[in-house]
């Protein structure tokens, strides 16, 4: 690999690359500096109050968004059979590192949740970090599950299981739920029997009622969804408050860096409520054009899984855009009330690298099934030489 393809914006391959790969990462790079313009808006109050210092959330950021950034172009550089082949090692190393992080001592926990394990001053989130390793190899499963034997499929169902367990001890109902979703709508893209698929759907919807049943906090989520205006001070606060911002921002909104509700009445309004910041300064206009950013990335994305080569590389792209585009929107219905308060970030906005990492990472996978699906296949002819005597290349076309 070229050492100028690890730098971003000077990728000397780039203007051989197929149009929807060009596009998307381009969209991916104006989707990220939106993000960076706002959370600087969005955290500079609380940096100042908390540290003395206004940039402090935003210059980490940009330390996290260097590192995800040479991931980004790793990925989107390396053939994917390489990526894949990695894949399954990475999702078991991940896997342990959820369960390390409830061992008493070791898991930093937040707002009663141990999710992150402390490694100097960047903390690592496995059950983010997780997440593009989990669309590989479920593409990978999912794929070939027709000449997998049994043995291998229940060995990696289980593996699934595991990892959405580790989540959900955490506890971390709402990226257990992304995970799940994922998995399942891969799987429904793969073809797999539907008496499977609803069985697990089943399942799934009976975990996550018991896991609220159990947990109080999760239970007093669901009611304060429903009627925030019940608790205003306790458990409907954070949902009125966001409410309040995007209402606040009318048709053009206050103008950027004018929010009032991120002034200390908007609970971390730099990573999951930043969505409200941004309907706030840039109102119901900014609003839409965001959406249409994002459906723009999701037509492309499943332009990029029907031109696929193969249904691995298709599955992978199917995953890549839930990662991107369902999880935006689900943090986006959070934001406006429309779905039940969670800690999902907005990808390439909200504040912290391992969200950052994870998004880029996606980003990039779409981008290598976009130039993989268009770019001509050399392949050796052996035993065939022309007429002075030298064995000849046919370079094969992809089809479309």
């Amino acid at each position: 690999m070229n050492l100028r393809q690890l730098i971003p914006f000077f990728d000397p391959s780039v203007k051989e690359w197929s149009l929807e790969a060009r596009m998307l990462r381009w969209l991916t790079f104006l989707w990220l500096f939106i993000g960076l313009v706002v959370l600087f808006s969005a955290s500079y109050p609380t940096g100042d109050a908390e540290f003395g210092d206004g940039l402090y959330y935003f210059k980490r950021q940009l330390i996290s968004v260097a590192l995800a950034l040479v991931l980004f172009n790793v990925v989107v550089n390396s053939p994917l059979r390489y990526v894949l082949g990695i894949a399954d090692w990475l999702v078991f190393l991940l896997l342990a590192l959820l369960f390390v992080t409830l061992l008493p001592g070791v898991g930093t926990t937040t707002n009663g949740a141990t999710r992150w394990i402390a490694l100097g001053p960047f903390p690592v989130q496995p059950s983010e970090l997780i997440k593009p390793f989990l669309v590989l190899q479920s593409a990978r499963i999912f794929g070939q599950w027709e000449r997998l034997t049994w043995k291998v499929r229940l060995t990696w169902l289980g593996i699934f299981a595991c990892v959405l367990l580790g989540i959900l001890l955490q506890p971390n109902l709402s990226t257990t739920a992304l995970c799940g979703m994922t998995l399942w709508l891969i799987a429904l893209a793969a073809g797999l029997p539907y008496s499977y698929l609803g069985g697990t759907a089943l399942g799934g919807l009976l975990i996550a009622t018991l896991s609220i049943s159990i947990k109080d906090y999760q239970r007093r989520r669901v009611m304060s969804f429903l009627n925030p205006w019940a608790d205003p001070m306790q458990d409907g606060y954070q949902l009125i408050q966001s409410l309040l911002a995007v209402g606040s921002g009318g048709t053009w909104g206050s103008g950027f860096g004018l929010s009032q509700q991120k002034l200390f009445y908007l609970p971390i309004q730099y990573t999951d409520f930043i969505f409200a910041v941004f309907a706030e300064e840039f109102g119901l206009a900014g609003s839409l054009l965001l959406l249409l950013l994002i459906m723009a990335y999701g037509s492309l994305a499943l332009l990029i899984a029907i031109k696929a080569r193969n249904d691995v590389h298709r599955l992978v792209a199917i995953g890549a855009m839930i990662l991107m585009v369902g999880q935006s929107l689900i943090n986006i219905g959070v934001a406006t009330g429309v779905l039940p308060t969670t800690g999902l970030p907005l990808p390439l906005f909200s504040y912290g690298g391992n969200s950052m990492i994870a998004s880029l990472m996606a980003a990039g996978l779409l981008i290598r099934v976009a130039r993989e699906s268009n770019e001509a296949e050399v392949v050796s002819m052996q035993g065939r030489r022309g007429e002075n005597g030298r064995r000849r290349r046919v370079v094969q076309k992809p089809q479309g």
